[in-house]
């Protein structure tokens, strides 16, 4: 397979949802996810969706921290079991998994030092520079009387009211930019629907992009080009 084109099967596991697209496929297909839900119900329910579709390799996009590939942390919004799962198995591929705002965050990069803020049912974040996707859990930073994910995440929203929590959108979003010093900010996730305009410097990401991502981890580095040096030109000495 090192030269055959992959097919890949990109899974987004969110709060809510999971979402899945396989290459050569134009609409992503939906299972209901949340607080009952386990690694072994993930699996049945992509497997269940996903069919006769043929697939090489899996892609996950998993809703918490990820550590060489695999995660660390039980995620907050689903059932516990996730660390220490073995996916691969579970699959019968290779499977590469990565934090889900850092693999939308990989499908929105465009060159310049980027930050993606994911404002769904938490709060997803990433950093990606140079074309390496550097995933970080700035969620649950303390923040005011709680945590950021508190303020802007799907709680902050049900409990401020939607312009108090734009309002808090505004103010996160400046001062994670600023702390970080980012040139491109991205915002993503199902709630960035629900502001009445970009808070200055930012454009809306797509939710569409955690797939992009998806297929980017198994393409392979392009090989960086090395000027070589140009010969320097020998003074003559006087005589």
């Amino acid at each position: 397979m090192k030269n055959a084109a992959r097919n890949v099967l990109v899974i987004d596991i969110g709060g809510t949802g999971v979402k899945i697209l396989a290459t050569g496929q134009g609409e992503p297909r939906k299972f209901l996810s949340g607080p009952e839900m386990t690694p072994e119900l993930m699996v049945a329910g992509v497997q269940e969706l996903i069919g006769t579709s043929k697939y090489d390799v899996v892609s996950i996009g998993y809703p918490g921290p990820v550590r060489h590939g695999r995660p660390i942390a039980e995620p907050h919004n689903l059932a516990p079991g996730w660390v220490g799962f073995d996916y691969e198995a579970a699959f019968q591929r290779p499977v590469k998994i990565i934090n889900d705002a850092a693999m939308q965050a990989l499908g929105s990069y465009d060159g310049r030092k980027m930050l993606f803020l994911g404002l769904g049912t938490g709060l997803g974040s990433a950093m990606v520079i140079g074309g390496m996707v550097e995933p970080m859990e700035l969620a649950h930073l303390p923040y005011k009387k709680g945590t950021y994910e508190d303020y802007v995440g799907i709680r902050g929203l049900k409990r401020l009211g939607k312009k108090k929590w734009r309002k808090e959108v505004e103010k996160v979003v400046a001062a994670l930019s600023r702390a970080l010093e980012s040139e491109d900010v991205v915002l993503g996730g199902g709630n960035v629907k629900r502001l009445k305009e970009l808070p200055q410097g930012c454009r809306e990401g797509d939710n569409a992009n955690a797939f992009v991502g998806g297929f980017r981890l198994w393409r392979k580095p392009a090989a960086r080009k090395t000027a070589r040096p140009k010969p320097r030109k020998e003074t003559p000495l006087p005589d």
